[in-house]
């Protein structure tokens, strides 16, 4: 039943259920299980109607309301499916999850998708504990154009190329855009792998894709971004990225010619901050902390082209 009765005391459905409860004792000693079958269906919808009423006023409206109260006032904190089933009062409430996530762009990812991020260090978050059936809201801000990029995905999704490939594209349609694990898992056809494929673009094949782990701190936690179109040179490519974060963490996350940062990005002047080798790599520079320096892409070209 996704229709929630209405809305009453917490107190007094608490004491009809302890009623409901007493008075099943005596259909414990029938032999006729459907008559205790059927004396048990009020108690479930009595215990039901309970955890929805909790929560009252305008978050109380309908179930979809409810949960995304409740991930509001727990930002960040992993919340089981059975929390959200209480607060949500229905049966369906893992529709109304995937509504709140597709249609209106909240940054709830599962324990399975946090997981397959932490292991390619990308998440930044202790979920060793989760359960592939807890969720995490990731930004209690909405965004507004999760809409038309889950449309996008959809589209990627069925296209008959590689899921690396997929990916890639998604992001490219979506430069500057903070994307979500979710996303990204959907357009790979929910692969295991695809947390894998990121890394890859990332260190392989030099794409711009930054997590708060791997240079843009500002990033809400397990989020992505394609901050440029541009690859980022070979030589670069070989730098680790723990040390590329300890390089970038070491100079603030600024350049250290212009002082230009992250924070100042726009459309119009898309930079990002890279690793510069003091003594080229060509010329047996190595990938140490005390060989690179912090450079915006617009200074890095400028020192190579000399």
């Amino acid at each position: 039943m996704a229709k929630r009765r209405n809305q009453n005391n917490p107190e007094e459905l608490r004491v009809k259920l302890v009623s409901l409860l007493t008075d099943f004792e005596l259909e414990l000693h029938q032999d006729d299980l459907r008559s205790k079958v059927l004396a048990l269906v009020p108690v479930h919808n009595l215990l039901r109607d309970l955890g929805s009423s909790l929560l009252t006023g305008e978050c109380a409206a309908a179930a979809r309301d409810r949960i995304l109260f409740y991930f509001r006032k727990y930002p960040l904190v992993i919340i089981g499916g059975e929390e959200i089933m209480v607060v949500a009062g229905i049966s369906e409430w893992a529709r109304r999850l995937r509504e709140l996530r597709v249609e209106f762009g909240w940054s709830i990812v599962s324990g399975a998708t946090a997981k397959e991020m932490a292991k390619e260090e990308d998440f930044g978050f202790e979920v060793s504990e989760m359960k592939s059936d807890d969720y995490i809201l990731l930004d209690a801000t909405e965004d507004r154009d999760a809409a038309f990029r889950w449309n996008s995905a959809n589209e990627i999704r069925r296209m008959k190329i590689s899921i690396r490939d997929r990916i890639l594209l998604y992001f490219s349609r979506n430069i500057g855009k903070h994307i979500n694990g979710e996303e990204l898992r959907y357009v790979a056809g929910n692969s295991t792998e695809w947390a894998r494929r990121v890394r890859e673009l990332r260190t392989e094949l030099g794409w711009l894709i930054m997590t708060q782990a791997t240079g843009m701190p500002e990033l809400p936690v397990g989020m992505y971004t394609l901050v440029s179109d541009r690859q980022s040179p070979e030589h670069e490519r070989v730098i680790k990225d723990h040390v590329r974060r300890e390089v970038l963490q070491r100079d603030d996350y600024k350049c250290r010619k212009c002082g230009w940062r992250h924070e100042n990005w726009n459309p119009s002047d898309p930079r990002h901050l890279e690793a510069h080798h003091i003594k080229l790599h060509a010329e047996g520079g190595e990938n140490t902390m005390e060989n690179l320096i912090t450079l915006c892409c617009t200074c890095h070209d400028k020192v190579h082209a000399g």
